[in-house]
C-alpha cells in the first residue's frame, strides 16, 4: 500500500462541512485539512501507548475529538485501497473502538449524527445523535444504496473487529 497522504474525496466532502460540538449536545469532532504525516503519525502512536519500537505505518489520521483522541483509518487489510479499510477512535483517556468497516460506512455514521468518539464511547448516556442532511447528502452521493443506521455501523463494525482493542493495548507498554 502506498503512503497516501491526501484525503479521498468522498471523506474530503465530509470533511469540509461543519461538526457542531453545540454545547456537549452536538458531535465532538474537529478534522484536520489533511492526514497527518507519518512522522506524526508515529510519534502519537509512540506516545499512545508508550512503546517507542512501533510507528505509526497503520493508520491515517484525519481528525480528533476536543480532547485530543484520534479519528483514524486503520490499514489492517493487505492490499485493499483506503476507503476500503476500517475507521477507528483512540482517545486520549486509552478510549479504542473500530466504528465503521469503511469510508462508506463511515460516512452514513456521520449522516446518522455521530462522530468518531461517540460512536466509539458511551460515556454520554443522556446524549442524543441529531442527523444531519448534508453529511446524508455526502453518504447518499459516495456510498448510495449501503444506508445503514449509525446504531448497524457501529455493530457490524465491532462484530467484525472484536480485538481491536485487545491488538492495541498488547502493544502498549
Amino acid at each position: 500500500m502506498t503512503d497516501e497522504r491526501q484525503f479521498p474525496e468522498p471523506l474530503a466532502a465530509a470533511l469540509a462541512l461543519p461538526f457542531e460540538y453545540d454545547g456537549g449536545d452536538g458531535v465532538d469532532f474537529e478534522p484536520f485539512p489533511a492526514f497527518l504525516s507519518a512522522e506524526e503519525t508515529t510519534d502519537w502512536f509512540r506516545a499512545w501507548t508508550g512503546n517507542a519500537e512501533l510507528s505509526g505505518d497503520d493508520f491515517r489520521v484525519f481528525g480528533q475529538d476536543g480532547s485530543g483522541g484520534y479519528a483514524a483509518f486503520w490499514l489492517i487489510r493487505q492490499h485493499s485501497p483506503l476507503v476500503d479499510q476500517p475507521v477507528v477512535f483512540l482517545g486520549s483517556e486509552g478510549e479504542t473502538g473500530v466504528v465503521a468497516c469503511d469510508l462508506g460506512a463511515f460516512l452514513w455514521l456521520l449522516a446518522g449524527g455521530f462522530g468518531p468518539w461517540e460512536a466509539a464511547t458511551s460515556y454520554e448516556p443522556d446524549w442524543t445523535p441529531s442527523p444531519n442532511r448534508e453529511l446524508a447528502a455526502v453518504a447518499e452521493r459516495f456510498a448510495a444504496g449501503r444506508e445503514r443506521s449509525a446504531a448497524a455501523v457501529i455493530e457490524q463494525a465491532t462484530r467484525e473487529f472484536p480485538d481491536f482493542d485487545d491488538i492495541v493495548m498488547a502493544l502498549c507498554r
